[in-house]
């Protein structure tokens, strides 16, 4: 419990201080911003901070905070460490780098600041490579919330009370629970296909508000239950140093480094991240404005991924009494919608409301139901910006104008059809895919702020950028040398030395051509 407060504690000073650290370094002025300059009805729209930064949060927090973390804790009380400093001094200096960025180059979408900044190769790579995650996340945060919502309907959230047919809920209206994936993965694809192409405050900008109450709810309804069953002892929460070792049931195999830092993804630092901050880059009528939206909004996501790794080893440990052990969450898949349907309604006090649906009553756990809800609105919330993103990628490349709905659909629409084909995929695999494209396109865009930051401020103001990106390309390459999915597969200590030597050759490449220690402007 001390852990888990203590880590909130810190993230909220991580905020208050080395926040504004970062943002007196950028120096944020008063020069009009995108949306100011050419407001175009669409995507440069004008949005109040408080509105901004909800969207910003919803947009960022799909299901890595939540099943990253869940998957990430199997390692132990480790991952909270991750979670907070990987938030505070990589993700969050991250996800204001890019957004800040954007406003100073008119809205541009990570792929165009990239190549400015770190060259002509770079823009093309992060193009293809960014247009590539986001049709992923769309896939991974479709499947995903259709997973949850078609066991609420299908087995009720709290337990049946009767059918039309007097049988167990095991169907609800004639269908199967595969069945209603299939189903709600087109209404969302359907949801997906509106948020790409309307302006963003008439359907963005007016349900958010609805989904951050859920959001909201979720996280503070997990986090107080669980610290609530530490103290009266039914499921202990875990201290760092109780089980400061790989607690992972197969640590010979599963290694702590670089394993858990790709796992977690969203809940410590995401490139995806980069790719939805100028959304509301194009926003915001004010840069100053920015550490709110952009850098307050990782650290909210980091509190999130926090309340779910705590809570998750509290609730499956499966050790004796005084121990612990995490095998009953590795037994339970880690991160999923059974997990994450778990953890809600056995941690939530039973708030009942009986209901008819399809024919069935059911006695609804209202708590568990708008905890579930949250979970859910977190990636439908990601999904519809992913795409929304990638058509802004697209459109920025081949200079289209997307004022024209016509030219919207020119693009919105293959890549839909794309994401709903791959949506028949095996989750696992493109979820393992997607993490490991999601940190590497993080390292490439703190990169891309160390080299602007080494160009604009001074040598010493790019290290709060080139210090995470190296850790991060030391955790990137290494993650690609020894990963299944990766397919080389190398020895560990040859995949430890690659990955070390390859990020200490990029720092040095920095150093070289834009540490420069004689450079003006220094801080």
């Amino acid at each position: 419990m001390y852990s888990f407060l203590g880590g909130l504690v810190i993230l909220v000073l991580g905020y208050l201080i080395y926040g504004v650290f970062v943002d007196k370094i950028f120096a944020p002025t008063d020069n009009p911003t995108p949306c100011v300059i050419h407001p175009d009805g669409v995507d440069f729209v004008p949005i109040s901070s408080g509105r901004a930064f909800l969207i910003q949060l919803l947009n960022i927090a799909g299901l890595g905070p939540i099943f990253g973390a869940l998957s990430g804790a199997i390692w132990g009380p480790q991952v909270y460490l991750w979670i907070v400093f990987g938030t505070i001094f990589a993700g969050a200096v991250h996800d204001y780098l890019v957004g800040m960025l954007s406003l100073r180059n008119d809205g541009a979408s990570v792929s165009e600041i990239t190549g400015k900044y770190l060259g002509g190769f770079m823009l093309h790579i992060m193009r293809l490579f960014s247009v590539i995650l986001l049709v992923m996340v769309g896939v991974v945060f479709m499947v995903g919330p259709a997973g949850l919502l078609a066991i609420m309907i299908t087995q009720g959230v709290g337990a049946s009370v009767g059918t039309a047919s007097g049988a167990a809920a095991a169907t609800a209206g004639g269908y199967t629970t595969a069945e209603w994936v299939k189903i709600l993965t087109i209404v969302i694809l359907v949801y997906y296909f509106l948020a790409t192409l309307l302006p963003i405050d008439k359907l963005i900008g007016r349900f958010y508000p609805i989904f951050g109450f859920c959001l909201i709810f979720m996280a503070i309804g997990i986090a107080g239950v669980s610290v609530a069953n530490h103290i009266n002892g039914t499921k202990p929460m875990i201290e760092i140093w109780e089980g400061f070792y790989n607690m992972h049931p197969k640590a010979d195999t599963t290694p702590i480094w670089p394993l858990m830092f790709i796992t977690v993804a969203c809940g410590a630092i995401s490139g995806f991240h980069a790719t939805q901050s100028p959304l509301m880059a194009r926003c915001l009528t004010s840069e100053r404005k920015g550490r709110f939206v952009f850098y307050g909004a990782m650290v909210a996501e980091g509190a999130i991924a926090l309340v779910w790794a705590s809570a998750g080893i509290a609730f499956y440990n499966t050790g004796e009494a005084g121990t612990f052990s995490t095998a009953g969450l590795l037994a339970v898949g880690g991160g999923n919608s059974t997990s994450v349907y778990q953890i809600s309604v056995g941690l939530l006090s039973p708030i009942n409301a009986v209901i008819n649906f399809f024919g069935s009553s059911y006695a609804i756990n209202l708590g568990a139901a708008l905890a579930l809800l949250g979970v859910v609105a977190c990636p439908i919330t990601s999904g519809d910006t992913a795409f929304r993103s990638a058509r802004l990628t697209i459109a920025d490349w081949f200079k289209i104008d997307q004022k024209s709905m016509t030219l919207r659909l020119l693009i919105a629409v293959p890549l839909l059809a794309v994401g709903y084909w791959i949506s028949f995929l095996d989750y696992g695999i493109i979820w393992r895919y997607f993490s490991w494209s999601n940190q590497t396109l993080a390292m490439i865009a703190l990169w891309a702020g160390a080299v602007y930051l080494s160009n604009n401020v001074g040598p010493k103001a790019s290290l709060i950028a080139a210090v995470p990106a190296t850790f991060m390309s030391a955790v990137s390459v290494t993650y690609f040398c020894i990963a299944p999915e990766c397919y080389l597969m190398l020895e560990r200590n040859l995949a430890y030395g690659i990955g070390i030597a390859v990020a200490v050759l990029f720092a040095l490449t920095f150093y070289v051509k834009e540490y420069r220690p004689n450079k003006e402007h220094e801080i």
